[in-house]
């Protein structure tokens, strides 16, 4: 199997009002629905998903390397609320209108803040990593996780060091090949994905770790917008099976309190991969909401 991870229709770069350039795959339709993607921790634009269903549903997928990471320029000291700033300009570059907006693992808090600055017709967060730092998590994170969240709280000048000095492709893959579920562990050593996302994660790095640190930085610290202020359709896909200890502690139980428009989907069967085993599901609930 492959999962819907094929090679994208097109790949490009944005320049940036600063002159930062900003790169991109497509997959799908060039006429079909904007759905712009926001991958996970340490990846590329180069690993999408959706293969042929994208144009059975007339999607056009958009992947962002996020400053630093691919082929993205970087963007030292960036912000959440920064990232939102470029995406106006990418959005509007490759005519996207208000697009859809998915965002995988680490890409929850990039995809909600587009969201909430008004970028977004609605939004799929799918094995989101949740605000660990809110304060309804203080008793529920695993230790080396509260660690890192009370680093980045306290010292995050040491707190991106120290995730730049862990960051690598070699060393995240071990990661995520040690402590999958074993429902993940089948996608993500299938020899199709493995090579596809084991090249994302190299392209993800070839600038060095710097992006990916600044990433995590941010992600592992208190988000800069209020999630109850976003009106838009939100859904949030977790799998009972998601053993990861930096999505979401309560599985987007209580995320999905806090925003108004959130509906939640808790998939016994499936794990942190279900962006790949339930891409279809993902994309028609979300495309639902426009029609």
């Amino acid at each position: 199997m492959n999962y819907g991870v094929v090679e994208p229709d097109g790949i490009g770069r944005t320049r940036l009002p600063d002159g930062r350039e900003l790169a991109w795959a497509e997959w799908g339709p060039r006429d079909g629905r904007p759905v712009l993607f926001c991958p996970g921790a340490a990846t590329s634009r180069w690993l999408g998903f959706g293969g042929s269903v994208l144009e059975q549903a007339q999607l056009r997928l958009i992947s962002v390397d996020r400053p630093g990471l691919g082929a993205s320029d970087p963007a030292p000291n960036r912000t959440l609320s920064a990232w939102a700033d470029d995406i106006r300009y990418l959005i509007d570059d490759r005519g996207c209108g208000t697009p859809l907006v998915v965002g995988f693992s680490q890409g929850a808090p990039f995809a909600l803040a587009l969201a909430a600055a008004g970028m977004a017709a609605a939004v799929a967060v799918v094995s989101g990593t949740d605000e660990l730092a809110h304060p309804r998590f203080a008793g529920s994170l695993v230790p080396q996780v509260k660690e890192m969240v009370d680093l980045v709280a306290q010292d995050p000048e040491t707190a991106e060091a120290s995730f730049a000095g862990f960051g690598s492709a070699e060393a995240l893959w071990h990661l995520i090949a040690t402590t999958s579920s074993e429902v993940d562990r089948s996608v993500y050593t299938d020899p199709v994905f493995q090579q596809a996302f084991q090249r994302a994660m190299n392209e993800a790095f070839i600038q060095g770790p710097d992006g990916y640190a600044r990433d995590t930085l941010l992600a592992m610290g208190r988000w800069p917008f209020d999630s109850s202020s976003i009106s838009v359709p939100v859904d949030l896909w977790y799998g009972r099976q998601d053993t990861s200890p930096v999505h979401s502690p309560d599985l987007g139980e209580s995320l999905t309190r806090m925003i108004p428009a959130a509906n939640r989907h808790l998939l016994p069967d499936a794990a942190g991969s279900l962006l790949w085993t339930h891409t279809e599901m993902v994309l028609r609930t979300l495309l639902d909401h426009v029609r």
